[in-house]
């Protein structure tokens, strides 16, 4: 199953291809029979490889899929193969091979950060935001998840998330207020309030809000904060947000933090994927 339609997925072939491919024709070779096989060059973390494969399916490749996404693999490990006539294979290698490229440097890292996280802290989650490339959204949370993290928040639809710039429209910035009107407008969802300092987030968790956004806090002052509120009953969530990476998450972790916010993944440099196209007789 994918994770775009069929006609996303057909959109991006035609992107590459839009009057047909000019070398393949003037080559004369599109109706050549050919095979191919993709390899993983180093050890990754796989994505997008289902698309990778319905793309080549839409070209009149025949796939099979060797592995799944969210699997660990080696170095050199055959990831999927397939065969059809040159014209179907020119057509979709290269916007497959970096779609999986692209999405799976994004699984493999976020598999490093959760992998440090957890080894401080096990029961840490870990939480990508939604600062991804702009129409992107459906593969990067299929990578995330892919490397064993979640979304922390998909869009402004689903959650309740008060920024600093939320409350310069609120009369004093009253905490208690926002609170009692966030409330009683949805009661069924979890308050999260982002704060710039530990006594920002003590006055949040004070006023009630189940989880506590510390953007940009060092290690120490997550410590701080996380002391601060130990006693509350019920003690809000506390969630280190901004500058998060793979070097630092184990420090977050044993800092106290609940949660690691994180858009680092994102940055990831593609994983590197091998194709061969051979002729067949």
């Amino acid at each position: 199953m994918t994770v775009v339609s069929m006609h996303e997925l057909e959109r991006l072939l035609h992107d590459d291809a839009p009057y047909g491919d000019l070398t393949t024709e003037a080559l004369g070779i599109g109706r050549r029979l050919g095979r191919i096989r993709f390899r993983a060059r180093d050890a990754m973390v796989v994505a997008a490889i289902e698309e990778g494969a319905a793309l080549l399916e839409l070209a009149g490749v025949d796939v099979t899929l060797k592995v799944r996404s969210g699997d660990a693999v080696d170095a050199n490990t055959l990831l999927l193969e397939g065969e059809g006539p040159a014209h179907a294979l020119q057509r979709a290698w290269k916007v497959s091979q970096t779609l999986i490229e692209i999405w799976s440097g994004v699984a493999t890292a976020t598999r490093k950060l959760v992998t440090a996280a957890r080894a401080a802290r096990p029961e840490i989650a870990v939480a990508c935001t939604r600062k991804n490339v702009p129409g992107t959204k459906a593969f990067a949370a299929a990578a995330v998840k892919a490397g064993g993290a979640v979304m922390h928040r998909l869009g402004l639809s689903e959650t309740i998330l008060v920024f600093p710039e939320h409350r310069v429209f609120i009369d004093d910035g009253d905490a208690v207020a926002a609170m009692a009107a966030l409330r009683r407008h949805s009661p069924e969802k979890k308050l999260v309030c982002e704060v710039d300092s530990v006594s920002e987030g003590r006055a949040a968790a004070e006023a009630g809000f189940d989880v506590i956004q510390a953007e940009k806090f060092s290690p120490d002052m997550i410590a701080q904060l996380s002391q601060n509120i130990a006693v509350m009953m019920p003690r809000p969530l506390v969630a280190a947000a901004g500058g998060v990476n793979a070097d630092n998450a184990a420090a977050y972790a044993l800092a106290g933090a609940d949660i690691l916010v994180t858009s680092w993944p994102y940055t990831a440099r593609p994983a590197d994927v091998a194709v061969q196209i051979l002729a067949v007789d």
